[in-house]
């Protein structure tokens, strides 16, 4: 009896006859995605997060000629450490600097050239298609204007940057057809420069950025709060996109989507990952754009339309983040290699990993999703292909309840632009549509109108349409 109601409930919820089973989200299992996450190994991100403490300090205003000390040592490390990346590849990366010089701000008041470094993996089919994965190269003590004083970062930020390298070794070994960066970025701690720097130079160069995933902090197991766990990680998600205009912002009002931005739905993607390819990681969507009333360098991507997430640990430890090396009361202070998780460094690696191998070797999401079906029994989803990709074999179109976090049915309805699901009533539920290669690779999903629409425009492209 129990079965029977459960199946009478999950046709009534579906408003269809046949049953539940045949709408369930289903998945094509990638064997590469395993071999990919396999292949990060904590020893070599031990290795990178040792070379990065050896500095000294990163601090965005310390040394930068010397060759063992400084902001300036450690960059070059990092451009000449992805220089060896690409000769394992044959030369696949194309490694540069990203500088601007900033001045005139409150922690930045001199003129300071803020320079990251950045390697791309350009896309056999679509290469001008990207995904990113970035960490922060810079450091900090208490005082934030103290350039000379040890900040080793081992955990804010050298897991990221070592985490980025690592991911870029083991990517760097396949081809796909959209293009990866991976990018250590500076000048986070005095006030993002380095994400704004390259977020502006994305779109001045017209970047298709599809997603990017910021890693900052990806190390630490142990919180201030006392627990200890390696078995959670946190994915960041704004809601409301910020370049949303009046026009658009009454439309959501109206029509739904302060749940389901671009970036929302990038991180339902990677949990669905990590629940498919990361074994014993479960990871928590946060639905804020950072940390309380706090930033992070996907915030200047955000800024400009671009999706991004910030991926780190579950517990934080205040007591080793941005503090001088001291002992008081018993306590140990300061982001030393002490409190590392080398092997956890390595799971969120792998995360991040297998995203972007999912990503690149699917097709761009779909474009210009649109929806319709109010007073009708049914809903009806419109849209056009992917630009600039030719790896399409056909669409997937995903709904669920509207006050559940995850996808909970979906339907491969072939290479159509528009299909409708009959008896599904469009007020009751959240849906849309994600683009599918041939060998089963999925793009994220697209909700419906301007809230969920990943691709952003460019100044001419309103020439173009």
């Amino acid at each position: 009896m129990k079965k029977l109601s459960t199946l009478l409930l999950g046709i009534g919820i579906m408003g269809a006859t046949s049953a539940v089973a045949q709408d369930a989200v289903t998945y094509t299992d990638q064997e590469k995605l395993h071999d990919i996450a396999e292949a990060v190994k904590a020893e070599r991100i031990e290795q990178d997060i040792r070379k990065l403490v050896s500095f000294g300090t990163r601090h965005t205003l310390s040394e930068t000629e010397s060759d063992t000390r400084g902001i300036g040592a450690a960059r070059r490390w990092v451009y000449e450490e992805f220089k060896r990346i690409s000769a394992d590849c044959g030369g696949c990366l194309e490694v540069m600097y990203v500088s601007d010089i900033i001045e005139g701000e409150e922690r930045i008041p001199n003129a300071t050239e803020v320079k990251s470094v950045i390697a791309i993996q350009r896309g056999t089919t679509d290469p001008d298609r990207y995904v990113m994965m970035s960490g922060d190269i810079d450091s900090r003590v208490s005082d934030v204007m103290d350039s000379t004083s040890d900040a080793p970062g081992a955990n804010d930020n050298a897991s990221g940057v070592a985490g980025t390298l690592e991911a870029a070794r083991v990517l760097s070994q396949y081809n796909f057809d959209g293009s990866i960066v991976y990018a250590a970025l500076s000048g986070e701690e005095q006030g993002l420069f380095g994400g704004k720097i390259l977020a502006n130079k994305a779109k001045q160069n017209k970047w298709r950025i599809m997603a990017v995933l910021n890693n900052d902090m990806i190390g630490n197991i142990e919180g201030i709060n006392g627990v200890i766990n390696n078995t959670t990680a946190r994915i960041f998600a704004e809601g409301t996109r910020m370049d949303e205009t009046d026009r658009e912002a009454t439309m959501r009002r109206f029509y739904g989507g302060e749940n389901d931005s671009p970036s929302r739905n990038l991180a339902r993607y990677i949990d669905t990952m990590a629940d498919r390819y990361i074994p014993n990681l479960d990871t928590m969507i946060i639905y804020r754009l950072d940390r309380f009333g706090r930033g992070g360098h996907h915030r200047p991507f955000n800024d400009l339309g671009y999706p991004g997430v910030r991926i780190m640990e579950t517990n934080e430890n205040y007591n080793r983040q941005h503090q001088d090396l001291r002992t008081e009361n018993g306590i140990e202070y300061g982001d030393t290699i002490e409190g590392v998780d080398f092997d956890y460094a390595a799971k969120l690696t792998a995360l991040n990993a297998v995203s972007l191998a999912g990503m690149s070797w699917a097709p761009e999401p779909p474009q210009n999703v649109d929806i319709r079906g109010a007073v009708q029994p049914s809903t009806t989803l419109t849209w056009n292909d992917a630009r600039g990709d030719k790896n399409v074999m056909g669409y997937k179109v995903y709904w669920r309840l509207t006050s559940e976090p995850q996808w909970q049915w979906s339907r491969y309805v072939g290479d159509v632009n528009e299909y409708t699901l009959e008896n599904v009533v469009i007020d009751n539920y959240i849906f849309g549509v994600a683009s599918v290669s041939p060998d089963g690779f999925e793009s994220p999903v697209v909700f419906p109108g301007p809230a969920g629409e990943f691709s952003i425009e460019f100044e001419d492209d309103a020439d173009d349409n």
